[in-house]
């Protein structure tokens, strides 16, 4: 899938770089060349220098032939115009916008365009949006400090308790599924291969419980 990043901050930089790392084609707008230099060394996708709200950049990016767009600059006008200039002139499927006032991120929620709130985990729910089908979040809440994930338990896990994988402070499994019957989970619950845990955590936590799981218990996963 193309998908065109517009801005080039940090978090349009990572999810550009993360984009291509997918085998994503990408393209990525910024009204400062200066600001295409955060993109690593070897990034090979299309960077254009301008507004992304302008058509003519747009179409430079190959917004005609992108799945998605995201408009991560740091400003909330720019940013929902890009998005709707990509929804309703581009008829762009999957778009979304980075808003720094929750209260507008709200209203333009309700206008169809979703928002991302928040700096903090960004990324993530950018992702979430562009890439539905990859393996994350299942559920973020608005301010991106709660998550809900799913995730399958590893045959090193079998035989334990449930809150073992517990991480104080950072996430707590809530539920399990097994032979295709979901649960609520309690801590001396028993895994069994096969099973699959849904798991509240923090949105910057993430990556520590994948850690955790990926840990023979027992090893000082955390």
């Amino acid at each position: 899938m193309h998908v065109v990043v517009v801005g080039c901050g940090r978090v349009g930089a990572g999810l550009a770089t993360t984009l291509e790392e997918s085998g994503h084609s990408v393209a990525v707008i910024d009204r400062k060349a200066k600001s295409l230099e955060r993109l690593p060394e070897g990034f090979s996708g299309r960077t254009v220098v301008g507004v992304g709200f302008d058509r003519d950049r747009l179409e430079a990016a190959g917004i005609k032939e992108a799945g998605a767009l995201a408009a991560v600059t740091n400003g909330d006008n720019s940013n929902i115009l890009v998005a709707r200039v990509a929804k309703e002139t581009f008829n762009v499927e999957r778009v979304v916008a980075r808003i720094y006032d929750p209260r507008r991120a709200k209203i333009y929620e309700r206008l169809g365009i979703p928002t991302i709130a928040t700096v903090q985990w960004a990324t993530e729910r950018v992702l979430q949006r562009v890439l539905p089908e990859r393996p994350t979040a299942e559920w973020i809440d608005p301010t991106a400090r709660v998550c809900l994930i799913e995730r399958p338990i590893p045959a090193h896990w079998a035989g334990h308790k449930l809150g073992e994988l517990d991480v104080a402070g950072h996430a707590r499994v809530a539920a399990v599924t097994r032979l295709g019957e979901g649960a609520v989970a309690g801590p001396e619950t028993v895994m069994q291969e096969g099973d699959i845990i849904h798991v509240t955590v923090g949105g910057e936590a993430i990556e520590t419980f994948d850690r955790h799981l990926a840990t023979t218990p027992g090893k000082g996963a955390h």
